[in-house]
């Protein structure tokens, strides 16, 4: 797989991936500028940077750079909502000092991502030791 691609869908799967979390958190936090801003900044994503909309979540760093060119210091407020939205659909809710400037944003999904994943596989152990158990 090269370095941008994204991996290959499991057919059938159920349960939502991280990436379709990231995505759903990233169009509600795009949303707070509004439905044809929102369109407006997927457009430039693809056509200026290269970056589809369902590459983001595998081009977290990439994305990072093309708002901050599109919007300067503005980005990180976008990066701000973007992040409340993801860890409040994933079940873990970010505490937010307003004293904190340095907000990383790629750091925040990483933590996310790796969050997601632990309580996922949590998950699948605990059913498992209850599947075992009858």
């Amino acid at each position: 797989m090269k370095e941008h691609e994204c991996p290959p869908r499991r057919a059938g799967g159920r349960h939502k991936t991280f990436e379709k979390i990231f995505l759903e958190a990233l169009d509600e936090g795009l949303s707070c500028l509004g439905e044809s801003s929102k369109q407006a900044i997927y457009f430039h994503l693809e056509k200026r940077f290269g970056i589809k909309k369902v590459e983001i979540p595998f081009r977290v760093d990439d994305f990072a750079d093309a708002l901050e060119k599109i919007f300067g210091p503005g980005a990180k407020l976008i990066e701000i909502q973007i992040i409340k939205t993801l860890h409040r659909k994933i079940g873990a809710p970010l505490k937010w000092d307003k004293r904190q400037q340095n907000i990383v944003f790629t750091e925040y999904v990483a933590v996310a991502r790796r969050s997601f994943e632990w309580k996922k596989q949590a998950k699948f152990e605990a059913k498992q030791r209850h599947t075992r158990k009858l």
